[in-house]
C-alpha cells in the first residue's frame, strides 16, 4: 500500500515537473516597444526611458522601434499583427485609442483589437510660437490669431493625440477660426514652428521644452492645472486668464489582441516596477512626467471615460474624421 502511494505521488511530481518545463519561458529574446511617431517626440522619449529601465530589471534586450506615419496608425497596425506573444508591443500616446473619432476608415478599433497592458505616466502640455513673433503671453496671441487668422496656422503632430485636442480648445477659447496642420510626429511639427513656416504648436512638455528653453521657440504657456517643475516660469493657461484650458498627454502600453493574461499580467507589473524606479532616480520629473501605476483593469476604465469626455469635445468642434 505505502510502495503504491509513493508511486502515485512519484507520477504527479513527475507530471507537475513536465508541465512546468513544457511552459515557454517569458520573456524570451528581446521585446520589442513600437512607436508610432518620429524619433524625438514626447513619446519616443518616454518609451525609451521605460525600455532602459525594463531591460535592466527583466535582464532581456527591450527595443524602441520608430514606425510613423497616418497619425499613428502604421506603427499600432504593425503590433495588432504581431504574434501575440508579449514580445512585440506599442508604446503610444492618448491619441491611439481616439483613432476612430479622428479617421474616416480606421484600420482597426483600439478599445477591442489590443489587449491593455500599462499606462505609465502623464505629462502637461507646452504651448510654443514661433521665435520671431513678438507676443509673449496667451491673451496677445489670442488676439493675433483672431485679428489674422490666415497669418496663424497650428501644427498638429497627430490627429486625435493630446495636442490636437489642446488645439481645438485653444480655438474654442479665443473663438479662433485657425488653420491646422497634420504631421507624421512632434518632431517635423517642431521643426516647422522653429523655422516660422507654422506659428504654434502645442505639445507635450517633455518634447518641446528643450528648445523653449535654447530659445529656439518662444514658450507661451502650460496647459497643466500648476506650473510645470520643469519650466516653472511658464504661467499656465488658468493663471493667464483661461479655466477651462486645462489638457495634458498620456502613455500607455498595448500588446497584440488574444496575448495570454499570464503575459500581460507581468509586463504590467514589470511596466509599474520601471515606472516607479524612474520616479524615485528623478528621470521622469527631468521630463515632467507624471508617473502613474495602475492595473490593467483600471487602464481600460480610464481609457473609456477619456474617449467618452474628447469624443464630445471633437464633436462640438465640428471635427470631421479624415
Amino acid at each position: 500500500m505505502i510502495s503504491w502511494t509513493k508511486n502515485i505521488v512519484s507520477i504527479a511530481l513527475l507530471a507537475a515537473t513536465s508541465l512546468v518545463a513544457a511552459q515557454p519561458k517569458f520573456p524570451d529574446g528581446t521585446i520589442k516597444l513600437i512607436v508610432p511617431f518620429a524619433a524625438g517626440g514626447g513619446v519616443d522619449n518616454a518609451a525609451r526611458l521605460i525600455a532602459k529601465q525594463m531591460q535592466a530589471n527583466l535582464n532581456v534586450s527591450v527595443v524602441v522601434e520608430n514606425k510613423p506615419g497616418a497619425s499613428g496608425t502604421i506603427g499600432a497596425k504593425f503590433v495588432q499583427s504581431a504574434a501575440p506573444d508579449g514580445q512585440t508591443l506599442l508604446f503610444s500616446a492618448s491619441t491611439h485609442s481616439l483613432t476612430r473619432q479622428v479617421i474616416a476608415n480606421p484600420p482597426y478599433d483600439p478599445l477591442t483589437d489590443f489587449a491593455y497592458v500599462a499606462r505609465v505616466g502623464e505629462a502637461p502640455l507646452l504651448m510654443v510660437i514661433a521665435p520671431a513673433l513678438p507676443q509673449t503671453k496667451l491673451k496677445e496671441v489670442m488676439d493675433a490669431a483672431k485679428q489674422n487668422p490666415d497669418k496663424w496656422t497650428a501644427g498638429l503632430p497627430a490627429l486625435g493625440a493630446a495636442s490636437h485636442l489642446a488645439t481645438l480648445m485653444f480655438a474654442k477659447e479665443g473663438n479662433l477660426s485657425l488653420t491646422m496642420t497634420a504631421y507624421k510626429g512632434t518632431a517635423p511639427a517642431l521643426t516647422d514652428v522653429a523655422g516660422g513656416h507654422s506659428q504654434i504648436l502645442i505639445d507635450s512638455i517633455i518634447s518641446l521644452q528643450s528648445m523653449a528653453k535654447s530659445g529656439k521657440v518662444k514658450p507661451i504657456a502650460v496647459t497643466s492645472a500648476k506650473r510645470s517643475s520643469v519650466m516653472p516660469n511658464v504661467p499656465t493657461a488658468v493663471e493667464s486668464g483661461y479655466p477651462k484650458f486645462v489638457a495634458e498627454s498620456w502613455y500607455g502600453m498595448w500588446a497584440p489582441k488574444g496575448t495570454p493574461d499570464d503575459r500581460v499580467q507581468f509586463l504590467n507589473r514589470a511596466a509599474n516596477e520601471a515606472v516607479r524606479q524612474l520616479t524615485k532616480s528623478g528621470a521622469f520629473e527631468q521630463l515632467g512626467i507624471e508617473p502613474v501605476v495602475e492595473s490593467v483593469d483600471d487602464f481600460k476604465k480610464y481609457t473609456s471615460r477619456y474617449v467618452a469626455e474628447n469624443a464630445e469635445l471633437l464633436k462640438g468642434a465640428g471635427f470631421k474624421p479624415e
